[in-house]
């Protein structure tokens, strides 16, 4: 198959689509990290309590306030699909409109891995974990410039997966404390014991690190990104198969299935790299035809 610019367009379509959807799902349904903004003392003390002339107390128990930023919430929820729905529409006739809220979906998915991280106590890795999802979008407004190559989006592409599994690795590999529900979550996928889990996951962590680096080496990059991707799509999927339940199916699937859904481009972005690096490889593999005069021959 000659993956071609106009397929590399529809998968990219497709997983900035799950991204914006995933995000949606979630501040649509269920919390965001606003708060570990909007109640930092620190941060916001000084608005409050000077601008608004307002106890601080009073301002983090008010129950309007609270009202407002659930507000907020949805709202972005509601632009996450906007940006969804207009990721799956464009086109170069009229990308014209429909970048805007792309490009709108994309800061939003910045601003929220830029929340996260401060939640974490400003884990770079944390931020940088989620650089697939908020970068996405837009190489998806790249590769519908006709003038920007397929070689640079693939370099683009592998870049970005570089830098979402290392830092994913660094929390399995315990260079930051790893996190519970990644120890939890493999419990459950494979029914291994705890000590078991964090060795387990201590291998999955240096093998992220050295696909990071395996993805730039030409003889084996195409290894990498495939093991990439069987490893995303696991690691999406662990989140729906580990947080569902046959007792309350319905609710449970509910509470997970956002987690999968945007997760899933951590799997689909290093299998389109693998189309792309196949292309550009059976492209340079392939030998000039003999164009030599049958006369002379």
């Amino acid at each position: 198959m000659n993956f071609s610019r106009k397929n590399t367009i529809t998968l990219l379509k497709v997983c900035a689509f799950l991204i914006f959807i995933g995000r949606g799902y979630q501040f649509l349904f269920f919390d965001a990290p606003f708060r570990a903004l909007l109640w930092d003392h620190g941060l916001m003390a000084g608005i409050v309590e000077g601008w608004f002339n307002t106890p601080w107390q009073d301002y983090v128990t008010n129950l309007t306030v609270d009202s407002w930023i659930q507000r907020s919430i949805r709202i972005n929820g509601a632009l996450y699909v906007l940006a969804g729905i207009a990721a799956l529409a464009i086109n170069n006739k009229n990308k014209k409109w429909l970048k805007l809220p792309i490009i709108i979906g994309a800061v939003l998915l910045t601003v929220l891995s830029v929340l996260l991280m401060k939640a974490k106590f400003f884990h770079y890795a944390q931020f940088f974990e989620h650089a697939i999802q908020f970068a996405t979008p837009l190489v998806l407004l790249m590769a519908l410039n006709e003038r920007i190559s397929l070689q640079k989006i693939t370099f683009t592409l592998k870049v970005l997966i570089a830098i979402t599994f290392t830092s994913h690795g660094l929390y399995a590999l315990g260079y930051y404390q790893v996190p519970g529900n990644f120890i939890d979550m493999t419990i459950a996928s494979l029914g291994i014991s705890e000590n078991t889990t964090v060795t387990f996951l201590y291998i999955a962590g240096v093998l992220d690190l050295v696909l990071s680096v395996a993805i730039f080496i030409p003889k084996i990059a195409r290894y990498a990104l495939l093991y990439a991707f069987i490893w995303g799509i696991m690691t999406a999927l662990a989140r729906v198969v580990a947080g569902t339940y046959i007792d309350f199916f319905a609710d449970s699937l509910h509470q997970s299935l956002h987690l999968t859904i945007y997760r899933i481009p951590h799997g689909l972005v290093p299998l389109l790299a693998f189309l792309l690096y196949q292309r550009q490889f059976k492209t340079h593999a392939t030998p000039q035809k003999n164009h030599t005069n049958p006369a002379l021959t």
